[in-house]
């Protein structure tokens, strides 16, 4: 039997949630029989869940596209002829996206594609830890729908698609997925990271107690004291636990064997060399054309906003770091982290130039739309996983860097942020009792190298947070939840308070009548 073939046919069926087409329902539906599922191992099937996640959360295109080039901390400009891409990437930095955008569209399709995928396992007698396993992943996929469009569309095991979809909205949909956390906490694993395990329900569960007031009113949210409780609470259990720890290099957590030298990682989505997920996008996209072997695809940047957050010595911002096949990089040229200024062969420490034989310098000036002599090389190019030269040098079209989704840092500086909010501070660990004691424990490690922080207010707070997950797609929720998604920035205008959430695609709604339009689209 071809396991791999059902699990995409169960993708497939995700991407059809709002069809009605009886004859496709009954095909599919009637391929995924049971008595087909050796009895009691539905573990190929699982496996297939799992990689639904890769193209929608590891590549740079879609959860990934919503979440950090809406924001200052990514910006994907028009480079001449390069880049225009029919407006889909201005509409995002800009906020002028509507229910047809490219990116909108599929992300959610996808997504739901995941929830179906998730859902309709349980219907082939799966152990009670697959059972667990599958609906974590469906809750995960779940609470982006959510965070992203606030509404979720779903259907129970194993009915049929010529049913609409249903939907849950806004609060409805965070309990939901909080009562299903709980509920299947007993039955998850303990780990590893790539598998979903009880510490990863831990930090979901955060997530949902943290933004619950944002959920409920994304304008003007407000925090109760209970909620900031949970999640300090929640903390405390994965710290107690002993688990994790700073790595001696930060980016150690995203290198190409991160899962065994990552120490702070909590949940991630296992890669491998010949099977793995568009995670090397991720540097493919921002890496000029002649800077080899990875021959880039020259698009993305950072903002000065953001690269200017960071202090001179903060190890955060960029290393020159080694891995295994690696080239020599005789010079220690920094090539993670934040790529800025003349850039070098990193065998044989040449300077490196554009196409028309200029200097490759990357400065901080952007624009949305680059005409002259100098649009390869304007940008900040951000870097967060170290590159597998190993594949790369092989003309490799995957990678062993396993993409990291929840790690220790971020339940850090969510407990530091929920004291902030009004709740009660505790100990646990090492990392002292403060919000301002927890932030500069994480600040001063000599995986960090910063300064200590002499006060910490939330404004402060989003700053470090900034610093600390950039590129790991949380940048937009940290500016909803601190206010300042919708503010104006360089080639951007203020925002109106409907891009608060996304809109639902076009054609769901035309053919569901059980959507209702996000509000303003």
């Amino acid at each position: 039997m071809n396991y791999n073939k059902i699990a995409y046919a169960l993708v497939l069926l995700g991407l059809l949630q709002g069809t009605t087409g009886c004859e496709l329902d009954e095909k599919l539906q009637g391929e995924l029989t049971a008595d087909q599922i050796p009895k009691g191992d539905p573990a190929a099937l699982l496996q297939g869940v799992y990689n639904a996640q890769r193209d929608p959360i590891q590549g740079h295109v879609s959860v990934f596209a919503l979440q950090e080039v809406s924001t200052d901390a990514r910006i994907m400009p028009t480079r001449g002829p390069d880049w225009d891409d029919n407006g889909k990437w201005r509409q995002l930095f800009n906020h002028t996206w509507d229910g047809n955008n490219e990116r909108v569209r599929d992300t959610f399709n996808q997504l739901e594609g995941i929830e179906f995928a998730s859902t309709d396992l349980l219907r082939f007698n799966p152990t009670a830890q697959q059972q667990a396993e599958s609906r974590f992943v469906r809750a995960w996929a779940e609470y982006l729908l959510l965070d992203l469009y606030d509404q979720v569309l779903y259907r129970e095991p194993g009915e049929r698609l010529n049913n609409l979809a249903r939907v849950r909205k806004g609060t409805e949909a965070l309990n939901f997925i909080v009562s299903e956390l709980n509920a299947i906490q007993k039955d998850l694993p303990d780990g590893p990271a790539g598998k979903a395990n009880k510490d990863a329900a831990r930090v979901l569960l955060m997530k949902c107690y943290l933004n619950k007031g944002v959920y409920a009113n994304r304008q003007s949210p407000t925090f109760a004291a209970d909620d900031m409780n949970q999640v300090i609470k929640l903390a405390d259990e994965i710290i107690n636990g002993g688990k994790y720890s700073f790595t001696t290099n930060y980016f150690d957590n995203f290198a190409p064997n991160n899962t065994a030298i990552g120490k702070e990682n909590i949940f991630t989505q296992e890669n491998n060399r010949g099977n793995s997920g568009p995670l090397r996008d991720l540097w493919k996209f921002v890496s000029h054309y002649n800077m080899q072997p990875v021959n880039g695809y020259n698009g993305p940047a950072t903002t000065a906003e953001l690269y200017d957050l960071f202090e001179a010595n903060d190890k955060r911002r960029g290393v020159a770091y080694e891995t295994a096949g690696g080239p020599p990089n005789p010079g220690k040229r920094i090539n993670v982290g934040f790529l800025v200024g003349q850039q070098y062969n990193l065998t044989t420490d040449a300077p490196l130039t554009t196409r028309g034989g200029a200097p490759l310098v990357f400065t901080k000036d952007i624009n949305l739309f680059e005409k002259g002599a100098d649009l390869e090389a304007k940008g900040i190019r951000p870097i967060k996983y170290p590159v597998d030269y190993a594949s790369e040098l092989n003309s490799g079209n995957s990678c062993d860097n396993d993409h990291v989704t929840f790690r220790l840092a971020d339940v850090l500086l969510m407990k530091a942020e929920a004291i902030l909010r009004g709740g009660t501070a505790t100990s646990a660990g090492t990392y002292g009792t403060t919000p301002l004691a927890i932030v500069n424990s994480l600040r001063t490690h000599p995986s960090r190298g910063a300064s200590a922080l002499t006060s910490l207010s939330l404004n402060v707070l989003l700053d470090e947070r900034g610093r600390e997950l950039y590129s790991e797609s949380w940048r937009r929720q940290d500016m909803i939840r601190f206010g300042t998604f919708l503010r104006a920035r360089k080639d951007k205008p203020e925002s109106n308070p409907k891009y608060l959430v996304y809109p639902v695609p076009q054609q769901q709604v035309d053919i569901n009548s059980n959507i209702t339009q996000n509000p303003g689209y």
